[in-house]
């Protein structure tokens, strides 16, 4: 008799499949840019539609017209209210120091710490001397801004998220002229983002809560007889008697969905500003009619994303420059846009 074998029910590549710790994802790994500018963007989903545009990847359909599905992405400027240093540790890296800006808005007291009363501009300018002394001894090895969005601008009922964003360069030096030069101000997408680019999206997918294990993990329903004890959805078998315990590689019941996640070499299709789009002389309207589902108007600045994006509707999405980008890739710039779908999403 042959041996019973089958493919196991669900991957175990995200294991385990617990919730988020964060609304706001992190990224432990940035990818190495000769460009002196911040390495990513925030911003927060708000819809899907289509479009069509001339195909400038190396590939069968090149120069023809082909259909893309696109995520649009609305990015309200973001703030930079201070500048981060690091060290180099016995275990890697160590934040030597961190220095804030002096006027933050009213809205962040309700995310961060306030500062102190006596912290003004002639201390901020203090520290921020302090800080160029270490950087010019050569004590601090990484410079990264931090930053908070603004959702008060789009009219979004949420608290500003604060995170962390390092600089692309090699030079030190040149990193903390350009956080320098940038505290204290807001950053727009348009200035460190490029058209045409391939972009790593982070963020958290949708929460689905507690599921079993046919839905979670895609075991099969049980037969007729099994599902008349009332068991037809759920596993067969728990494991082997020994280890006499249930291995974490059984698929079972547990939380599906809120899951941090990153989907690598997006294509960034093009940038807008204030909720338009321009194509060619022309300038249209991004948002479609009846605004976006459970989202709205498009009010501010917005990238268009090639495919889909990880999270629900007002859902905080981090992209970064793709840290893995394939070797035949398409040009880094805007492609040629013929059609964008603007009819009811509803």
């Amino acid at each position: 008799m042959g041996k019973v074998h089958r493919p196991r029910r669900g991957s175990l590549a995200y294991s385990p499949r617990k919730r988020a710790r964060s609304i706001v994802p992190r990224i432990k790994k940035w990818p190495q840019d000769s460009e002196v500018r911040m390495l990513g963007f925030a911003g927060y989903k708000a819809g899907m539609t289509h479009i069509l545009m001339i195909d400038d990847s190396p590939g069968l359909t090149k120069g023809k017209e082909i259909f893309i599905p696109a995520t649009i992405v609305e990015v309200p400027p973001l703030f930079v209210y201070g500048v981060r240093a690091y060290k180099q540790g016995y275990l890697g890296l160590e934040t030597a120091t961190e220095v804030w800006f002096y006027d933050l808005n009213k809205h962040v007291k309700r995310r961060i710490k306030t500062l102190p009363k006596d912290y003004n501009e002639d201390v901020f300018n203090t520290k921020l001397g302090q800080l160029e002394d270490l950087v010019n001894d050569g004590e601090i090895v990484d410079i990264r801004l931090l930053v908070h969005t603004q959702p008060w601008i789009i009219k979004l009922k949420k608290k500003p998220e604060v995170m962390e964003y390092a600089i692309g360069g090699e030079d030190i030096k040149a990193k903390f002229a350009y956080a320098k030069e940038k505290i204290g101000k807001e950053l727009r997408a348009g200035e460190v983002l490029h058209e045409g680019e391939l972009l790593d999206l982070i963020a958290v997918t949708k929460g689905k809560g507690t599921q079993g294990p046919v839905k979670r993990w895609g075991v099969k329903i049980q037969f007729h007889k099994a599902q008349r004890a009332g068991k037809g959805r759920h596993i067969g078998n728990l494991g082997p008697w020994h280890p006499a315990r249930v291995m974490w590689t059984i698929p079972l019941a547990g939380q599906m969905g809120f899951h941090h996640r990153t989907e690598f070499n997006k294509r960034l299709i093009a940038i807008g500003e204030n909720g338009r789009l321009k194509i060619g002389e022309e300038e249209i309207e991004i948002t479609p009619k009846g605004g976006f589902p459970h989202y709205g108007i498009i009010r501010s600045d917005f990238l268009m994303i090639e495919g889909t994006v990880p999270g629900s509707f007002k859902r905080l999405v981090r992209v970064r420059p793709a840290i893995r980008p394939p070797k035949k890739r398409p040009p880094v710039e805007r492609p040629q846009i013929t059609y964008v779908s603007r009819e009811s999403k509803q």
